[in-house]
């Protein structure tokens, strides 16, 4: 029988959680166990994915980037796992964008072709390392970031060792994480990349994230000069680069309608360049962080499909859950489920409870009576209002706030129908 990815010479049960204690289960066997969550039928905390939703939330973000006029190169770091990046692409996305070396590894094995990879990889080591790397897979389309001469003598090495004719370099801009800082840190960079063999100029990067404060206004301002940094860094990179097809990429999940609105009319008046987003969160959403970023993307405007106003906070739809049962009830207003930091993000907002259920059935109202305080390993800390009767043995599902802080604590995460059967396990990949 052919097992779940890595794991193919073990039984699941004994190495995956979520999986119940069975013989080992093929992957092409998973649906047909029937396996629900809220039923008890996997061993918890799991975390879930609604298989609807996430296929709207792709629908439409793909549709709204094509009435942007922008393209998407979704983020794999969020999940890490090649069958979702796959599944994006043949959905229309551009291809898909990774953080480091590591991950471009794991995408290149699964059958990626195109990639970004979206960060300055370090020195002459991590050169070395990348060309590697691409020496296996010629006929890859790769992009990479460059800040300062530095980062484009590490490009240089892997184009050198990988043999490539020719190596896509971005130059970065950025005020709060990497990306160079003033025009004279820009043109030194091109030069840069100008000077080296087997590099050319592939277009500008930033990421408007970084910028990001408490103070909306504040941010919206802080974006505003990024977009104006950037248009006038892509100037400078077409000058150097007349002929060449450029990109301009930026926009993770939260700002990316601000990103199209300020560079796809750029673009489109140079008429040799695209807008390449390289949002990944908000194919998940969420019940935390990205739900006030969307509630903030409507307060501008919303999403404009087919000539149609959508309001984004309505419209994406969290899809991942995670599951735990109700340890004890060691005191009145106290609860004990079995999960902790181990399990779920606590980085941008604690889990929601959504639902309770108990031998099968739900229990309404319960949920809203209860509420995460905090968080251990692998306990979480509930305070119950006074008389919910919640009890040892109750499956609660829970939201989350950050998909990637969630996801990255899960070897495996399950497929959930509109029933809420597993209809599938996707292995993740994060090392």
């Amino acid at each position: 029988m052919q097992f779940l990815s890595r794991w193919d010479s073990q039984r699941l049960s004994t190495t995956i959680r979520g999986i119940p204690l069975v013989e080992g289960v093929a992957t092409q066997d998973i649906a047909s166990q029937r396996w629900s969550p809220a039923h008890g039928d996997l061993a918890l905390p799991a975390l879930t994915l609604d298989e609807a939703a996430f296929a709207a939330n792709r629908d439409l973000f793909l549709k709204w980037c094509a009435n942007a006029g922008v393209a998407v190169a979704p983020h794999a770091k969020t999940p890490m796992s090649p069958e979702l990046a796959r599944s994006l692409r043949a959905a229309g996305a551009w291809g898909t964008t990774v953080a480091n070396i590591q991950q471009a590894a794991v995408l290149l094995a699964s059958g990626e072709r195109r990639l970004l990879l979206a960060n300055e990889i370090g020195g002459l080591a991590a050169g070395r390392r990348l060309g590697a790397l691409l020496s296996a897979y010629p006929d890859v389309e790769f992009h990479a970031f460059a800040d300062s001469p530095a980062a484009v003598t590490a490009l240089a090495e892997a184009a050198r060792i990988a043999g490539r004719g020719e190596l896509s370099v971005l130059v970065e801009l950025g005020a709060g994480r990497a990306g160079a800082r003033d025009r004279a840190a820009v043109e030194a960079t091109i030069a840069a990349v100008l000077a080296a063999d087997r590099l050319v100029l592939g277009g500008v990067a930033t990421y408007e994230g970084a910028v990001a404060t408490p103070d909306i206004d504040a941010t919206l301002r802080a974006i505003s000069i990024l977009m104006e940094r950037t248009m006038e860094t892509f100037a400078l990179v077409r000058a150097a680069a007349p002929q060449r097809p450029l990109i301009m990429s930026a926009g993770g999940s939260a700002y990316f309608d601000i990103v199209a609105n300020a560079l796809a009319p750029v673009a489109l008046a140079d008429g040799n360049a695209s807008v390449l987003l390289r949002s990944g969160a908000l194919f998940f959403a969420d019940h935390g962080i990205y739900a006030r970023a969307f509630a903030e993307i409507d307060r501008r405007g919303g999403l404009l499909v087919d000539g149609l106003q959508h309001s984004a906070l309505a419209s994406f739809r969290p899809a991942l859950t995670l599951w735990a049962e109700v340890l004890s009830r060691p005191e009145d207003e106290l609860a004990i489920a079995g999960f902790g930091m181990r399990d779920a993000s606590f980085d941008q907002g604690l889990p929601v409870p959504l639902r309770v259920v108990r031998d099968g059935v739900e229990q309404q109202g319960l949920a809203a009576r209860l509420t995460v305080t905090r968080l251990n390993d692998q306990h979480a800390f509930l305070s119950v209002a006074p008389d919910a009767a919640l009890a040892v043995g109750d499956i609660i599902a829970f939201g989350i706030s950050h998909p990637c802080t969630c996801l990255d604590r899960w070897r495996i995460i399950f497929g959930l129908d509109a029933d809420g059967v597993v209809t599938r396990a996707l292995p993740t990949q994060f090392g």
